[in-house]
This record gives structure tokens, sequence and C-alpha cells, in this order.
């Protein structure tokens, strides 16, 4: 049950970085690989920073700020 909460939860959380990155979703699947890295990126972060998401929506909002981060990185580096 746990992989399915992951991936519901990093298809949510991609979804909601697509709208606040660009205005507009990747699609399913973009979604959930953006969401499952930025899942992994945003753990690293808030464990960098010793803060603490609890529940589904921590981990929700913690995707996101991964998620976002992820973007930012990938825009910086993908512009000529």
């Amino acid at each position: 049950m746990s992989v399915i909460m992951f991936l519901i939860i990093g298809v949510l959380s991609g979804w909601i970085a697509g709208k606040l990155w660009k205005g507009k979703g990747f699609g399913l699947i973009g979604n959930l690989v953006i969401g499952i890295i930025g899942a992994l990126v945003g753990g690293l972060i808030f464990s960098v920073l010793d803060v603490s998401a609890g529940g589904d929506i921590g981990r929700i909002v913690m995707s996101v700020v991964g998620a976002l981060v992820l973007l930012y990185l990938v825009n910086l580096f993908a512009k000529p």
C-alpha cells in the first residue's frame, strides 16, 4: 500500500509543481517522474536543513519543493 501512496503523492506533487512552474502539467508520466524525483530531492533538502515533514500533506509539500528545485535546475542547465 505504501508504494501506491508514494505514486499518488508523486503524481500529485508533480502536477502541482507543473502548475506552479509552467502553468500546465506534464502529462501523467511526466508528473510521475517529476514528482518521484522531486520527492527524493525534497527529502534530501529537508534532511540537510533538519526539517521534518509529517503526514501526507507534509510529504506532498516536501515533494513539491523538491520538484520545483528540480525544475529550476533543469531549466538552468537546459538554456543555451
